[in-house]
């Protein structure tokens, strides 16, 4: 077996393991990663572009070198390169701790605890949860689902698929930085700059893919793939975002729902334009999201599988 093909079975071993088993319980290595990327942050933040850029290039190039190691080492072995690929991918991916967490905040709303509903939104949204009613709780889930399958799912699953183990860990390391220093506020404002355009640039194809794939997979989740391509072509560009909201889009056309409006980040409001045509998410549309996110990340996954194992695949450099 090839070292290609090794990488395609570990890619889809991977995808089985996180659909099956979600993410690691006990010592994830994106936790991990996290916990040493604050650690870093802290003693060496400055309010400014280039220390970011810096702390950017230190950080994702450590986890993108570890991968073109891990290559390098297991290129002579395809078992090694399969098992040390699939641990990878089950690490980096997201999609079923996604599903279950929308799954969660459904049930909190199905039993009326708005109190707890509030305290879970913070797992899928950045949003200020304390004065959300149902409405707000609701649409901000279905948003979060519709981005997090590019983030959490599809845009690991393509960089595993075109640069293999560093592919993989690079891209997760990008994400992650985003999440914790890429948002607008005073402190991040300029040192998180070079991590929220990397992550910009990195899910910019991914995010068109899973727009793509939500057209393609809308009538297996009972939706719409001619409402998903019309709001995708239409509203998507419309989002301050310049991915998440072609995701958005998709999905609000794709099961006739209307999202967008007002979302607060602490002392931060936003205006969102409306995405989709049909009424505002009720709390039944949080399982109809998941079911369709499932749809797309798990399509995603054969297809990432199946590129890396197309016969004549020339590569250079190393072996991802």
């Amino acid at each position: 077996m090839s070292a290609s093909r090794a990488t395609a079975v570990g890619l889809a071993l991977g995808s089985i393991a996180d659909l099956l088993l979600a993410d690691p319980r006990r010592g994830h290595p994106v936790a991990g990663f996290g916990r040493a990327a604050g650690a870093l942050e802290r003693r060496i933040w400055r309010d400014d572009r280039a220390t970011g850029a810096a702390y950017t290039a230190v950080c994702v190039g450590t986890a993108t070198a570890l991968g073109a190691a891990l290559a390098r080492v297991t290129a002579g072995s395809p078992s090694a390169r399969t098992a040390v690929t699939a641990l990878a991918t089950w690490a980096v991916l997201g999609g079923t701790s996604l599903d279950r967490a929308a799954a969660t905040m459904a049930q909190h709303l199905e039993a009326g605890d708005l109190a707890a509903a509030r305290g879970h939104l913070p797992t899928l949204a950045g949003r200020d949860p304390s004065a959300l009613g149902e409405p707000e709780l609701v649409r901000a889930t279905v948003e979060s689902v519709a981005e997090n399958t590019s983030d959490a799912a599809v845009a690991p699953l393509f960089w595993g698929a075109v640069a293999g183990l560093p592919g993989l860990l690079g891209y997760r390391a990008a994400n992650t930085l985003d999440a914790m220093v890429g948002y607008r506020s005073a402190r991040y404002a300029r040192f998180g700059w070079a991590s929220a355009r990397l992550d910009d640039v990195l899910n910019w194809v991914p995010a068109r893919l899973t727009a793509a794939l939500t057209v393609a997979a809308a009538p297996a989740a009972g939706g719409s793939a001619a409402g998903a391509w019309r709001a995708w072509r239409r509203d998507g560009a419309a989002h301050p975002s310049p991915n998440a909201g072609r995701c958005e889009a998709a999905l609000a056309g794709a099961l006739d729902l209307r999202l967008g409006g007002r979302n607060v980040y602490g002392s931060r409001v936003e205006e969102r334009p409306p995405l989709g045509d049909g009424q505002p998410p009720t709390r039944a549309d949080i399982r109809r999201a998941a079911r369709l996110s499932r749809a797309v990340w798990t399509t995603a996954a054969i297809l990432a599988a199946a590129s890396r194992a197309l016969p004549g695949r020339v590569r250079r450099g190393p072996r991802g």
